[in-house]
C-alpha cells in the first residue's frame, strides 16, 4: 500500500528545516569549515530542532514522520552548502538508526533510539578497513565469544561521525572461515575500555565532517551488543544498503541545485564583454545542459523514494540513483565553477566547496564502480 505523504506537511516541514538551519549552521559554517570539525554541541542543537533521525517510531523517542521528512533535512543542509554536516547526519539519521529500527531488539532501541533522536548520542557506523574498501568479505576485525562477551580486535579507517561517535555498529568477522556468513554487526558503546580513535583525517573537502579511523584492541562487549543473528551482518548490510545509496543520491540531488542556484544568480549579475553574462550563448547553452541533466535525476531519485517507502526498492535500482546523481552532481559542480572563471577557484565563492565537497559522493557508500557493476549483474548476470 502506497505510503501517501501530505505534500503541504512536507513543505511546512521543509521551511523549518531551513529556518533552523539558517539560524543554528549559516553563521557558523565557515568556521566549523576552517577547524575541521564541528563541535559536538550540535549534535544537541540539531537534535532539540528535531532535525534529527526524524523518521523514528514515536515508541522510540522520534515523531514516526514518513521517510522523505528524514530526506528533505539532508537535501536542505546538502542544497545550502553544508555538504560535509550533510554527509554527519546521513550516517547518523539515514543509516545507523534505521539499522536499529530495523534489527535492533527492543532493548537495543531503547537504549540507544532515544538519545540519538536529541543528539546526546552520535551514531557512526564501521565497515570499511585500511586493507579492505568496498570489499566487505576481506575485512579481518574479529570478534572472539568468550563467556556473555565478545572479544574485539581490529581496525577501521574513513568512519563518518568517528570523532563524536558514541556508539558504532562495528561490522566483524565471527567466523573467520565462513567468508560473508561469518560476518556479525555490533553496536559498540564508545566508552568501554579498549575503544580509541585516531586521528581526525585531513580532506581535501568536506572539512568540518570529521571522518576518523578507529580501533579496537581486546575490546570487551557484552553479548547484548550483537545486533540481530551472529553470522547475518553481510545480509542485513546488503538490506540496509539500498537505503544510504538512495539518499546519497538525494543529496547529490539537492547539491547539484544549489550550484545551479548560486551559478544562475551570478550569470545574471556579471557583466563580459559588456553584457550580463546569462546572456551569452555558451552560458546559457550549459545552464541549459545543467538543468536538464539535474531534472532527469531529480525525477529518477523522487521515484526511488516512492519505492522505498513502498517496500519496493532493489538493490540496482538504488546503485542507479547513486550512481548516476552522484556523477551528474560531480558534472553539475564543474560545469558551475567554470562559469564563474577564476573566481570559482578562490574559497570565497562558495561555488568552490561545492565542487570539492561533491568529489566524495562518487566514492563513499560504494564506488561508481561498484554501482555499475550490481547493475550490469542485475541485467547480464554474473
Amino acid at each position: 500500500m502506497t505510503n501517501h505523504v501530505d505534500q503541504e506537511e512536507l513543505a511546512m516541514f521543509r521551511e523549518s528545516v531551513i529556518k533552523a538551519l539558517e539560524a543554528e549552521v549559516k553563521p557558523h559554517y565557515e568556521a566549523w569549515e576552517k577547524s575541521g570539525i564541528v563541535p559536538r554541541e550540535l549534535w544537541n542543537t540539531l537534535g532539540n530542532a528535531s532535525l534529527l533521525c526524524v523518521d523514528v517510531p514515536e515508541d522510540c523517542g522520534g515523531i514516526g514522520a514518513p521517510f522523505q521528512f528524514s530526506v528533505v533535512v539532508g537535501e536542505e543542509m546538502a542544497r545550502m552548502g553544508f555538504g560535509a554536516l550533510s554527509t554527519n547526519v546521513m550516517v547518523h539519521s539515514d543509516i545507523v538508526a534505521p539499522y536499529l529500527s530495523h534489527i535492533g531488539n527492543e532493548a537495543q532501541r531503547q537504549q540507544w533510539l532515544p538519545k540519538m533522536v536529541s543528539g546526546e548520542a552520535v551514531g557512526a557506523i564501521a565497515m570499511t578497513e585500511p586493507g579492505a574498501g568496498s570489499d566487505l568479505q576481506a575485512m579481518r576485525t574479529s570478534a572472539v565469544k568468550d563467556g556473555d562477551d565478545y572479544i574485539l580486535n581490529g581496525s577501521k579507517t574513513f568512519i563518518t561521525n568517528g570523532q563524536h561517535a558514541d556508539m558504532v555498529i562495528v561490522a566483524a568477522k565471527t567466523d573467520p572461515k565462513a567468508g560473508a556468513r561469518g560476518i556479525s554487526l555490533f553496536l559498540v558503546d564508545t566508552s568501554l575500555p579498549g575503544f580509541s580513535k585516531g586521528r581526525n583525517l585531513d580532506k581535501i573537502g568536506q572539512h568540518s565532517g570529521d571522518t576518523s579511523e578507529l580501533f579496537f584492541s581486546d575490546m570487551r562487549v557484552p553479548a547484548s551488543a550483537l545486533l540481530g543473528e551472529e553470522g547475518q551482518g553481510f545480509m542485513y548490510l546488503m538490506r540496509e544498503l539500498p537505503r544510504e545509496r538512495l539518499v546519497i543520491g538525494a543529496l547529490g540531488v539537492a547539491a547539484a541545485r544549489g550550484s545551479l542556484d548560486l551559478t544562475i544568480a551570478y550569470a545574471q549579475e556579471r557583466e563580459l564583454f559588456g553584457q550580463k553574462l546569462s546572456q551569452l550563448q555558451n552560458t546559457r547553452f550549459e545552464i541549459a545542459r545543467m538543468e536538464t541533466d539535474y531534472r532527469i535525476n531529480k525525477a529518477f531519485v523522487d521515484q526511488c523514494i516512492r519505492e522505498y517507502e513502498d517496500g519496493k526498492l532493489d538493490a540496482p535500482t538504488a546503485s542507479m540513483a547513486k550512481y548516476s546523481a552522484t556523477e551528474m552532481q560531480c558534472r553539475v559542480a564543474d560545469g558551475c565553477l567554470q562559469l564563474f572563471g577564476g573566481y570559482g577557484y578562490t574559497s570565497e565563492y562558495p561555488i568552490s566547496r561545492n565542487f570539492i565537497d561533491a568529489r566524495v559522493q562518487r566514492i563513499y557508500g560504494g564506488t561508481s564502480e561498484v554501482m555499475k557493476e550490481i547493475i550490469a549483474r542485475s541485467v547480464l548476470g554474473r
